[in-house]
């Protein structure tokens, strides 16, 4: 999985270079879940995921608790959560997950960026089925060997372990992403270089330099759509 740990990487200091994207979007996420359910992420355990990952990204306190006293405040919009799935250059599989207040609109810009960039969309399930939702849990300063200590201990189960760079991530079901944290904490570890629920694909494709750059050029589109909260894929970029 080593391979899928440097795209994950890959995206995120992608999107970290365009930081004022990656606050907007997560100031709609939180806004959305904590309207959805309690203001209190101790209370709306799906709030509290969204603030943890927001934290690996460094949102900033202030957005995030201007979303939350927002949501407080009964502000009436109303945002849809859809998936779209398509396929890019060469056969690659990509996954687009928005949050939008007008399904038409986030569909016709979808399907336009697909359109324009060399791939097409896909009917719900054409893609999907290719990829394992997946808790990603990275950690520094302890050895794989130490991580799975703590997780035997806490009673816990990982998909997989893996220590690269310094870091050991720990690949889980969905369902085990706070006992992992949890077990974690129980330690004094509260740093977390990542923390995600993501789709992982369960195989890679590599393409020609050609193709791959018409494939970044679709990232890139899908990613700067407003209503686009995170966009998953089975390209290999390399290192």
């Amino acid at each position: 999985m080593g391979r899928k740990w440097n795209n994950i990487k890959e995206k995120k200091a992608s999107k970290d270079a365009n930081t004022s994207r990656v606050y907007s979007k997560f100031a709609l996420e939180i806004y959305v879940v904590a309207k959805q359910g309690e203001p209190d992420p101790e209370a709306n355990q799906a709030l509290k995921f969204v603030l943890e990952r927001a934290k690996t990204y460094n949102v900033p306190r202030n957005i995030i608790d201007r979303a939350i006293e927002k949501a407080k405040g009964g502000a009436e919009e109303n945002y849809d959560e859809l998936r779209y799935e398509g396929f890019g250059p060469s056969g690659s599989m990509i996954i687009v997950d928005a949050l939008t207040n007008n399904v038409n609109r986030t569909a016709s810009n979808v399907r336009a960026a697909f359109g324009k960039n060399g791939g097409n969309m896909g009917v719900s399930g054409s893609v999907a089925y290719m990829f394992d939702s997946t808790a990603v849990i990275g950690i520094e300063g302890r050895s794989e060997e130490e991580v799975l200590e703590i997780l035997m201990e806490a009673d816990v189960d990982a998909r997989d372990i893996l220590e690269e760079d310094d870091t050991v991530i720990v690949y889980a079901e969905p369902d085990q992403f706070h006992a992992i944290q949890e077990a974690f904490k129980e330690q004094g570890i509260t740093e977390f270089t990542v923390a995600e629920l993501t789709m992982l694909p369960q195989n890679e494709v590599t393409l020609d330099s050609e193709a791959q750059a018409q494939f970044e050029k679709l990232i890139d589109a899908l990613e700067d759509l407003e209503d686009v909260q995170r966009v998953y894929h089975n390209v290999d970029l390399g290192e």
